[in-house]
Parts: structure tokens; C-alpha cells; sequence
């Protein structure tokens, strides 16, 4: 017999811009598909305050980084 069992689990995300490798190029902008991404006054990426609930962990703004300024981190919780 094969015994199964249901596992949940939570996402947890952390994006950090490291501003002065960041040329505020913009690409991270267009990239992201859920749209976290801006540019400030003095053309710096940061991502918006809520950004947790909508990011994909996809990993399209890091990779698209032409001076690899962003890193995702991921954490994966299981539910007790």
C-alpha cells in the first residue's frame, strides 16, 4: 500500500537592490511581470512596499540585470 500524505506550504520572497552596482536602466521594470518594479528620483530600482503577495519568483528581473544589481532570495515553509 502506498501511503500519500498533503503537505502545504507558504512562499516567502525577498528582493534586494543593491543601489550603487544599480545604473537605473529600467529593464527590471519592463521584465516583471506583476509590475514591482519602479524607478525612484535618481533612476534607482526599488521594489513596491507589498510586493510579496504579487511576485512570481520568477526570477526575470535578477537574470535580466545587466550588472547583476538584484537577488532574489526564496524560502519555502512548510504549514504545521
Amino acid at each position: 500500500m502506498i501511503s500519500t500524505a498533503v503537505v502545504q506550504v507558504d512562499f516567502h520572497v525577498d528582493l534586494d537592490i543593491n543601489k550603487d552596482r544599480c545604473i537605473g536602466c529600467g529593464i527590471c521594470v519592463d521584465v516583471c511581470p506583476s509590475n514591482i518594479w519602479f524607478l525612484d528620483e535618481n533612476k534607482k530600482a526599488y521594489p513596491r512596499e507589498d510586493y510579496e503577495q504579487d511576485c512570481f519568483i520568477c526570477h526575470a528581473c535578477a537574470v535580466s540585470c545587466p550588472v547583476g544589481a538584484i537577488v532574489v532570495r526564496e524560502e519555502v515553509w512548510e504549514r504545521e
